[in-house]
């Protein structure tokens, strides 16, 4: 079970490392002038990024009962 923790650990913290990296790079090819349609790939995969990140984290929270 703590092994599985750790996994999910491990697994939400290099999620949102890329998460961030994205940011950095969309943000500087935004001001470059690059490629709308790259920068739209980048955009879509950050929000990927999120939505798996979101999963994770409803993972790792215990359900609480009321």
């Amino acid at each position: 079970m703590q092994a599985d923790r750790d996994s999910l650990l491990r697994r939400l913290h290099e999620l949102r490392s890329e998460h961030r990296d994205l940011d950095t790079v969309i943000a500087r090819l935004s001001e470059a002038g690059t490629d709308a349609l790259q920068l739209q790939r980048l955009k879509k995969r950050k929000l990927k990024l999120k939505d798996e990140i979101a999963w994770l984290e409803g993972r790792l929270v215990p359900d609480i009962i009321a």
